[in-house]
């Protein structure tokens, strides 16, 4: 995000805020005291968007040919949330650009757990590509946009053998690695909760045994997977729990293999998620909207509104366009319809709706806003 600030009224590099030169005087001064305060950088996603894998034999050129295309269609599948791109027929066309739009590539081993205990290696290229022309392709080919915001999924497995349940149990981590595989492709990074020193979860049993994923406190935008598996005779019985934004879904999976079942249903998690926050070809573009926030009393409270707003996806740009006291409008550019922006602000648990004509105010104040 790029903004600029006139030389007379800046007072640190690069500060990431547009005023326009419709201000009063006094609202120029109210904004001067605030910018004050330095700004700290945009949240990085936690996972390389634009950085692709794909398995190879060797790294000879041959193999690097091959599998650039398989590396960008990588991306494509982050980007978008899909798992497949069948109803989209020019897709694997365009993949034959990948070796122009590739910007560098490295090598890597992968190891991974047997169900035996044994590990293999696997060898992955991974490649990575210019925004710029990904962008341009996800444009071109009508790709829904699966926003880049992406908080970890805390995940639970809890296991029943026949003999005993247990939480995390060690002799599935086999299955674990495959589950953290999966969303590892997918743009969607596990989390799994520590231990004690006694190895013991600070959570009760019942609670992931039923799968009441509403009864597991997640850190704000977080989302909860619980996993409980069950053999009945030869197959394994496998309920997926998932909680997500305030919404739970749940369904069950029977396999003879734990190991597939359970990477089926962290895949119908994962499209679950990509689902709630996808955006369609159909509303990106560029908009406007302007917003204005009350509760802004002082420097660390604007700076707190001014990076939630310059962290979210949609928004491409922030203008200050009014002040006052206690309050500030802004005007934002927005890469898709702006009912996209009150769905975010009304969720994202930093802005509430503060009257009917729209304005917002910050909550959730921090020791810092002090």
């Amino acid at each position: 995000m790029v903004s600029y600030l006139p030389d007379e009224l800046r007072h640190e590099p690069d500060l990431p805020v547009v005023i326009e030169p419709c201000f009063r005087m006094k609202n120029i001064l109210l904004i001067c005291v605030l910018l004050l305060a330095p700004l700290a950088c945009r949240v990085e996603a936690a996972v390389n968007l634009y950085e692709g894998e794909a398995a190879v034999a060797d790294q000879g050129n041959a193999e690097r040919d091959r599998a650039l295309p398989m590396a960008l269609e990588h991306v494509l599948r982050k980007l978008s949330g899909l798992r497949q791109f069948d109803d989209y027929l020019l897709v694997q066309p365009a993949l034959a650009r990948a070796p122009e739009m590739v910007l560098s590539y490295h090598y890597r081993s992968v190891a991974s757990t047997l169900p035996d205990g044994s590990e293999v290696e696997e060898l992955r290229l991974v490649a990575r590509f210019s925004e710029s022309a990904v962008d341009e392709m996800t444009r071109v080919l009508q790709l829904p946009l699966w926003r880049p915001q992406r908080q970890p999924l805390l995940a639970w497995l809890i296991i029943d053998n026949g003999l005993d349940r247990r939480v995390m149990p060690v002799e599935f981590d086999y299955t674990r690695q495959s589950m953290e595989a999966v969303a590892e492709q997918r743009g969607l990074p596990l989390e799994w909760p520590s231990p004690d020193g006694e190895g013991a979860y600070a959570v009760d049993e019942q609670i992931l045994w039923g799968g009441y994923t509403e009864d597991l406190a997640a850190t704000l935008g977080e989302g909860v997977l619980i996993a409980a598996a069950r053999r009945e005779g030869p197959e394994w019985s496998v309920r997926i729990n998932l909680g997500y934004q305030g919404q739970h879904w749940s369904w069950r999976l029977n396999d003879l293999d734990l190991q597939a079942a359970l990477v089926a249903g962290t895949e119908q998690a994962i499209d679950q998620i990509a689902s709630v926050n996808t955006i369609a070809a159909s509303d990106l573009g560029s908009w406007q909207q302007e917003v204005t926030v009350t509760g802004l009393g002082n420097a660390g409270s604007y700076r707190r509104c001014l990076q939630y707003l310059q962290n979210i996806s949609l928004v491409d740009g922030v203008a200050v366009v009014a002040a006052q006291p206690g309050a500030v409008t802004f005007r934002l550019a927005l890469n898709a319809l702006p009912h996209y922006l009150d769905e975010t602000l009304e969720s994202g648990g930093v802005l509430e709706r503060a009257d009917a004509e729209g304005d917002y105010a910050l909550v959730e104040a921090t020791p810092d806003d002090g």
